[in-house]
């Protein structure tokens, strides 16, 4: 696992494939965060493996399919991922949805559009538990 931790920001990877979403998570965490964003399997697969993250923001529908889930359910079964906090982030609002989500290893699961206070205020939980 490549790139060691930033101590004065926390660093999260934000897995999501819509541009205007990238914005806006973009404009509201950068003054706290340092922050990669990827929108494919590839790319997400690329970041993890040379940073480390203190947390991932996870869309669970990445390019039309929930390939979310699946990167969820790989990391949660490797040591060295396995103690990153989760944070899916999904339009689904079916409480089917939520319990997929828990069930393949999200601490946390939100729906879109979100409230930047919660937003945020869920990520500092995330990040004062690990």
């Amino acid at each position: 696992m490549g790139e060691e931790i930033n101590k004065t920001k926390p660093r999260i990877l934000v897995a999501e494939d819509d541009k205007e979403n990238q914005k806006y998570l973009d404009f509201i965490l950068r003054r706290t965060y340092e922050i990669d964003f990827c929108d494919s399997q590839d790319e997400f697969f690329m970041l993890i493996s040379r940073k480390k993250y203190n947390v991932i923001v996870m869309d669970i529908t990445l390019k039309g399919e929930q390939i979310g889930l699946s990167h969820i359910r790989k990391l949660k079964r490797k040591p060295e991922y396995r103690k990153i906090p989760i944070k899916s982030l999904s339009g689904h609002v079916f409480s089917q949805d939520r319990k997929k989500a828990l069930e393949a290893g999200s601490d946390v699961y939100l729906t879109k559009p979100i409230e930047n206070k919660k937003l945020m205020d869920t990520l500092e939980k995330l990040l004062a538990q690990k």
